[in-house]
This record gives structure tokens, C-alpha cells and sequence, in this order.
């Protein structure tokens, strides 16, 4: 989360055990594994444990 936000990447976080049906999002991204953190980006796609990296590239296709 930090690094995201050194970068100036806003997000929402979300817990899952608090938010009903985001823990089955999860587990339908992730093989049924509850695996945090999980991105959900605007266009359906997800990522499990990114690199700041790899969440600024996909952001810049959105």
C-alpha cells in the first residue's frame, strides 16, 4: 500500500471479511484461495500480490 501511495496511486481497500461478496470475488480470481491483496480493475481484470510496477502499467491501459 505504501508503495502505491509513494507513487500517487489511489486505491480503495476493502476488507474482506467486513464486505459482503468480496471474499468470493477473491476466491473466484485466486483458484478459491482467499489471497490478499487482490486488485479488481475497472475493466474485469484482477492481480494478486502485484509489484507497484506492474499495477502502474495496467493502470496506464485502462
Amino acid at each position: 500500500k505504501s508503495q502505491l501511495a509513494d507513487l500517487g496511486v489511489t486505491f480503495e481497500e476493502i476488507n474482506i471479511e467486513e464486505v459482503p461478496g468480496t471474499a468470493e470475488i477473491v476466491e473466484k480470481v485466486n483458484g478459491g484461495n482467499r489471497t490478499v491483496p487482490t486488485l479488481v480493475f475497472s475493466d474485469g481484470s484482477a492481480m494478486t500480490n502485484p509489484s507497484a510496477k506492474a499495477v502502474v502499467e495496467k493502470l496506464a491501459t485502462l
